[in-house]
């Protein structure tokens, strides 16, 4: 009897822009915390970029607070598609903060948007490993750095689990759109 196998192919294997960056909430009533808020929003503008730049220049947070703050400016680096200037942010991150896992969420997907997809891999596992905030996004990028390296049927999977973490989220909905899954032998 012949085994069934599902076989996965991608419409239109074309990667999108990285929609996915996971942003660290910081709290407090200063500039980190109105950083944290323009990542958090999606805003890119030159003032948002300032703002984390002189929050961290000039106050004094915690150790936890000001990682966050680097993810965060990293966040609107990233996407500004300055992806070297966003990875150093991500990497001082992770020096003052090994466990912050959308530090290496978001280094990851500074490498998919690098199309240094394998690295990106390796990033992404690591942060998922210390639970981000939001695993959706480390799973629709982990997707994103499959599809790159040509396994879509880890990308299909990846995306499935971005959308079950998060129903309501249309990118991986999008996605998932673009491939179809039949049985095979």
């Amino acid at each position: 009897m012949p085994r069934a196998t599902l076989v996965f192919a991608a419409i239109a294997a074309l990667l999108i822009p990285i929609e996915a960056r996971a942003a660290t909430t910081v709290l407090g009533n200063g500039l980190a915390e109105v950083c944290s808020n323009y990542a958090k929003a999606g805003d890119d503008r030159e003032e948002a970029l300032h703002v984390c730049t002189v929050a961290l220049e000039t106050e004094a947070m915690r150790r936890r607070d000001r990682a966050g703050t680097y993810v965060n400016r990293g966040v609107i680096r990233m996407r500004r598609q300055d992806y070297a200037a966003a990875r150093r942010d991500f990497e001082l991150a992770v020096r003052l903060q090994p466990d912050l896992g959308e530090a290496y969420v978001n280094r990851g997907g500074a490498l998919v948007g690098e199309k240094r997809y394998m690295e990106a891999l390796l990033e992404i596992d690591k942060g998922l490993a210390l639970g981000p905030e939001e695993p959706e996004k480390a799973y629709y990028n982990r997707g994103l750095a499959n599809e790159g390296l040509a396994d879509l049927k880890a990308a299909y999977f990846d995306y499935k689990r971005a959308m079950e973490l998060k129903p309501d989220w249309e990118i991986p909905r999008r996605e998932l759109s673009r491939f179809t899954v039949r049985s095979g032998n």
